[in-house]
């Protein structure tokens, strides 16, 4: 399992964006971070052209299959889609890794136990605004 905002465990920042120009503002081979949203898919597009890793926050199962066809590193989803989304990207071999969106630890073992691929804590997440 992979943890991302973790207090023990120090790993990457995901930096959420709002439009283009604010990809100059993140640190070089930073993660961005997007609602997947239909006015966002020009960024979304902008990015996986200019090799910018994406993490893409999606909200049902057709959004998880779009965001893996449109080159998402990191596909975040709810807690109660863990399961369900993990077993489609097994099934499909997504190269994106599944991660759920948590508040507390006490999620953590739950999560594990449904083969999520990781979690990632809202404190991982920083807003660029430009």
């Amino acid at each position: 399992m992979i943890f991302f905002g973790h207090r023990f465990l120090k790993n990457e920042n995901f930096y959420h964006i709002f439009d283009i120009d604010s990809i100059l503002h993140t640190p070089p081979s930073s993660t961005i971070y997007m609602e997947f949203e239909e006015k966002n898919l020009d960024i979304i597009t902008h990015a996986a052209l200019n090799s910018v890793k994406i993490a893409l926050h999606v909200k049902s199962i057709t959004e998880i299959l779009y965001a893996s066809s449109l080159g998402a590193s990191y596909i975040i989803i709810e807690k109660e889609l863990a399961k369900t989304a993990q077993n489609i990207a097994e099934n499909y071999l997504f190269d994106a890794k599944i991660l759920a969106l948590i508040e507390d630890e006490d999620e953590i073992e739950e999560l594990a136990l449904l083969g999520v691929d990781g979690v990632i804590f809202s404190n991982a997440i920083i807003k660029i605004v430009s």
